[in-house]
């Protein structure tokens, strides 16, 4: 498994929300490059990024502390946020991002998803929130009717790259990640499954490890307060003893 530390940028900094509301961030670093630069020496094999504003607005909007973030590390960037065009697909993919995360895009827009892994194989992520087994879209603003396992079996013979799973309910508010949702989602689809929110410590990742199937975790919140070392993380995700 892989952790993928996160960075999410609202007005150009790093903050974290809680289920997603814009009105509840709160600003962990103010230099989103630095903060990469942090991850990176701290061994973490990719980064994760969320352009929160771009996810509302439906377009990038972060540009600026992206490139920053891109020029800073090494490491290899996924990217979500925003995403809804070939055209965005394209112009950051040329500046650097390794992989984007199409989220809105994969419920709204399939064919776009579709067209995209033909165009760039292994660098399309589809970003799959839900609230309640739910999938919803536009920053978590609207909610759909389709489930989370409907949404990923569109994609199955795509050639997605990942699926980044989001419980919303859980996302930011430190209560533990939703392992069970997770675990199912993954064994309902052969796309590699990254599971997202609510990861508040080491017992949190021996968790979905010890499920089998998961690919991956991103944590924001609890490595910025100090409650997951990042180090000991990657480890326990690395085969170190559970």
């Amino acid at each position: 498994m892989i952790l993928y530390p996160a960075i999410d940028l609202k007005d150009g900094v790093c903050v974290r929300l809680r289920r997603g509301a814009m009105d509840a961030a709160t600003v962990f670093n103010d230099d989103p490059a630095a903060q990469a630069r942090q991850f990176a020496q701290a061994g973490c094999e990719w980064i994760h990024l969320v352009d929160l504003n771009g996810a509302f607005a439906g377009k990038p909007v972060n540009r600026a502390a992206i490139d920053a973030i891109l020029g800073a590390v090494d490491v290899p960037v996924q990217l979500g946020g925003g995403i809804r065009t070939m055209e965005i697909a394209a112009d950051w993919l040329a500046r650097g991002v390794r992989r984007i995360v199409l989220g809105t895009a994969a419920l709204k827009d399939p064919d776009l998803v579709i067209s995209a892994c033909r165009r760039w194989p292994g660098r399309i992520a589809v970003g799959i929130d839900a609230r309640d087994g739910l999938v919803a879209v536009e920053g978590w603003a609207e909610q759909s009717t389709v489930s989370a396992a409907a949404l990923a079996a569109r994609f199955a013979d795509a050639g997605v790259a990942a699926i980044v799973y989001t419980d919303i309910e859980r996302d930011g508010m430190m209560g533990g990640v939703n392992v069970d949702a997770t675990a199912a989602l993954a064994d309902a689809t052969e796309i590699p499954v990254i599971a997202s929110g609510g990861i508040a410590s080491i017992d949190d990742l021996r968790a979905l490890r010890s499920r089998g199937g998961i690919a991956g975790a991103i944590s924001g919140r609890a490595l910025y307060d100090g409650r997951l070392d990042l180090a000991a993380a990657i480890a326990v995700l690395n085969g170190a003893p559970c």
